[in-house]
C-alpha cells in the first residue's frame, strides 16, 4: 500500500482468516490501528501476534465475538466504543455459506443472521462513533452472487423452502440494499457506505457445511482462485484510498465502481428490508 493509514482506527469483522485477515494485514502494515474480530479466542490471539510481528505495528488488537448472536454483536459494539474514541473505517467482512438450514441462538436462520443482520446491527450501533469520526467509511463485503439474489420478504429466513445458494445469494443482495439505503440515510454526515465483490477467492468459505457441487468442484478449481490478498484488494482500496473519499452508495469490483443487479436499486424493497431488519434486531428503524 502507498496510502498511509497512520492515525486511523479500523475494525474488521471476520478478521482472523481469508479476506478479512488479508485486509487487516494490509491496513496494519500501512500504520492503522486495527481491531480484528474473530470467533475463537486462541485463534484471534495468534492472529494479533502475527499481525503485530509482520507489520511492525503494535496497534493491532483482537476482539472475540460470534456475530451470528445479536447479544455478542451488541457486546462487541459496546466494548469497542468504550475502548476507542474514534472509528475511521468499519469493514463488514464476516459471512458464510451453509448448504443446510441452521438456526442461531436468536432463533434466526444462520445465513441471513450472519451475512446481513450482523453488519446491519453492528453498523447501527457504531454509527454514532463513525459520525463523530467523520470523514469515515463503511465497506461491506457482498458478492457477485447478488446478481442472482431475490429478496423474499415473506420468507426471508427460508422457513418454507431453504436452499443454500438461494439463502446466500439473498443475503448478498441484502448487503447491497442495506449499503445503498445506509448511504442515503448517512448523506450529509461525512460517513460513506460502499459495498464490494472480492472475486472468487481461495479461502475456507463454505467448508463447514458444503454443498455437493462445492465438494466435487473445489479441488478442480482451487488452483485458479484468487489469493486472499488479491481478494482483499478492493476492501483495502475502499478503506484507504483517497480516490474514494466522499464516494458513497456504490458497488465496487476490482477497485472500480460497477452497476449491480437491477433488484439492488429497488428503493421500496430496501426500505422494507431496513424496517424488517430493525424489527428483528430490536433497533429504531429511523
Amino acid at each position: 500500500m502507498s496510502t498511509s493509514m497512520t492515525g486511523r482506527t479500523v475494525l474488521v469483522t471476520g478478521g482472523t482468516h481469508g479476506i478479512g485477515l488479508a485486509t487487516a494485514r494490509a491496513l496494519a502494515s500501512s500504520g492503522a490501528a486495527v481491531t480484528v474480530v474473530g470467533r475463537d479466542a486462541d485463534k484471534t490471539g495468534q492472529v494479533v501476534e502475527a499481525l503485530r510481528r509482520d507489520s511492525g505495528n503494535d496497534r493491532v488488537e483482537g476482539m472475540v465475538a460470534d456475530l451470528s448472536s445479536q447479544a455478542e454483536v451488541r457486546l462487541l459494539a459496546t466494548d469497542f466504543a468504550a475502548a476507542h474514541d474514534r472509528l475511521d473505517v468499519l469493514v463488514n467482512n464476516v459471512g458464510g455459506f451453509w448448504a443446510t438450514r441452521h438456526v442461531t441462538a436468536d432463533g434466526l436462520e444462520h445465513t441471513f443472521a450472519l451475512n446481513h443482520l450482523a453488519p446491519f446491527l453492528l453498523t447501527h450501533l457504531l454509527r454514532p462513533l463513525l459520525e463523530a469520526s467523520a470523514p469515515s467509511r463503511v465497506a461491506t463485503v457482498s458478492s457477485g452472487a447478488q446478481s442472482i439474489g431475490h429478496i423474499d420478504l415473506d420468507d426471508l429466513q427460508g422457513e418454507r423452502a431453504y436452499r443454500g445458494q438461494r439463502a446466500y445469494s439473498q443475503s448478498k443482495l441484502a448487503n447491497l440494499l442495506f449499503t445503498y439505503e445506509l448511504a442515503r440515510r448517512l448523506e450529509g454526515t461525512g460517513v460513506t457506505a460502499n459495498a464490494l465483490h472480492p472475486g472468487v477467492v481461495r479461502t475456507r468459505f463454505g467448508q463447514d457445511d458444503p454443498s455437493f457441487p462445492y465438494r466435487a468442484l473445489l479441488p478442480l478449481v482451487r488452483p485458479f482462485l484468487l489469493s486472499p490478498e488479491r481478494g482483499a484488494d478492493t476492501s483495502v482500496y475502499l478503506a484507504s484510498s483517497p480516490e474514494v473519499e466522499g464516494v458513497s452508495g456504490k458497488y465496487f469490483v476490482r477497485k472500480k465502481a460497477r452497476p449491480s443487479s437491477r433488484a439492488s436499486y429497488d428503493t421500496q424493497v430496501a426500505r422494507r428490508l431496513w424496517e424488517v431488519s430493525a424489527e428483528l434486531t430490536g433497533v429504531d428503524a429511523g
